[in-house]
């Protein structure tokens, strides 16, 4: 059995599709199918039970599922290891810088207990490159929100979390159990640069074009709240320093959580492979 088989039999058995395993893999359905049909010759079973319902494990595919995985997790580790005896193991990775994330906290001690020798170059990319650097090849991986153009980037999800509108805390619309985007509409907003990723504006934006000052950090946004009275959306629990408040948003979709890196890169790199595995372990516990 070759590795590369083994991911594209993990890839399906996780997705439970063949056309969504295939984009995943970005190659086409056909040669996956062929793949694995072959690997089902050299195991003398079938792996899969195929219905026009879906796709699931035969007993057999989920005993390879196990091992598939194990095998896999321990080739990363040994390319990992020679990279790091020969000083070579580094990853670079993008945070937005949004505050302070405990998750954050506890991927950076997880990642650290599994792969002590690597070397992780941190870059903080403000609020006008939601990509953290990635599109510009800055960095390996992103740990950032969505929504921002995907073309090119393979993009996982890791949480979502409420969102609400920052306001002064003598602000009439403050003392609202909840404030809907129609509340919002003849007011000034905070707003990012031209420039900025369409999908990533729109949505802190409300969806509609906004007037008012421009901002760059977490920081600017507050202070342009505090000194000129105009309002913008926050997280939910982002804690507001004094004299501000934050009043729940409704019929606006949860800011997402995500992970995001080049296609075809967590094919190449162990270290984004593992990364992506232990995030996505971090934020759903």
């Amino acid at each position: 059995m070759e590795l590369r088989t083994l991911r594209y039999f993990v890839a399906v058995a996780e997705e439970l599709h063949f056309g969504r395993a295939a984009v995943r893999l970005h190659m086409s359905q056909p040669p996956l199918s062929r793949a694995i049909k072959q690997l089902e010759t050299e195991v003398g079973a079938a792996l899969f039970e195929r219905s026009p319902t879906g796709v699931g494990l035969t007993p057999v595919g989920a005993v390879l599922l196990d091992e598939a995985l194990a095998l896999l997790d321990r080739a990363d580790q040994v390319r990992v290891r020679v990279a790091a005896a020969i000083g070579t193991a580094t990853v670079t990775l993008g945070i937005l810088g949004d505050g302070a994330d405990p998750r954050v906290t506890r991927l950076a001690t997880a990642y650290h207990r599994r792969h002590p020798g690597v070397e992780v170059r941190i870059r903080e990319a403000d609020l006008t490159d939601p990509t953290c650097g990635l599109r510009a090849g800055l960095v390996d991986v992103a740990l950032t929100r969505g929504p921002f153009d995907e073309t090119g980037l393979t993009v996982h999800e890791l949480r979502t979390d409420p969102v609400g509108v920052l306001l002064r805390a003598d602000d009439p619309l403050s003392r609202r159990d909840s404030l809907g985007p129609a509340d919002l509409a003849d007011r000034r907003w905070f707003r990012f640069p031209e420039g900025t990723d369409p999908a990533w504006q729109s949505y802190w934006h409300g969806g509609t074009p906004r007037e008012g000052p421009v901002v760059r950090s977490v920081r600017e946004c507050r202070q342009a709240v505090l000194w000129n009275g105009t309002i913008g959306m926050t997280l939910l629990d982002h804690e507001p320093v004094e004299g501000l408040t934050v009043v729940p948003l409704t019929d606006v979709r949860p800011s997402r959580v995500v992970v995001a890196w080049k296609e075809g890169e967590s094919d190449t790199n162990p270290l984004i492979r593992s990364f992506a595995r232990i995030a996505h372990a971090c934020y759903r516990d």
